[in-house]
């Protein structure tokens, strides 16, 4: 014969287990470290501050932000 068990408890084992198996799949989905947003951060800056480096300008005022 089996063990008496309580159902409540049982059911709220069995809701922790299948809340860590979605929050694990969803970690992998989406789930990046601190460090990882940062650098990301950080190369799109470094990115953006090179490319406007680079524009030309529109006139001899060279104020980009006169529309001719």
């Amino acid at each position: 014969m089996s063990d008496v068990i309580n159902l409540r408890r049982e059911r709220k084992r069995r809701k922790g287990v299948e809340d860590a198996k979605v929050a694990d799949a969803n970690r992998r989905l989406y789930g990046r470290t601190k460090g990882q947003k940062l650098t990301e951060n950080m190369e799109k800056q470094r990115l953006k501050s090179l490319l406007d480096g680079r524009k030309l300008s529109s006139g001899p005022s060279g104020n980009d932000s006169e529309k001719p």
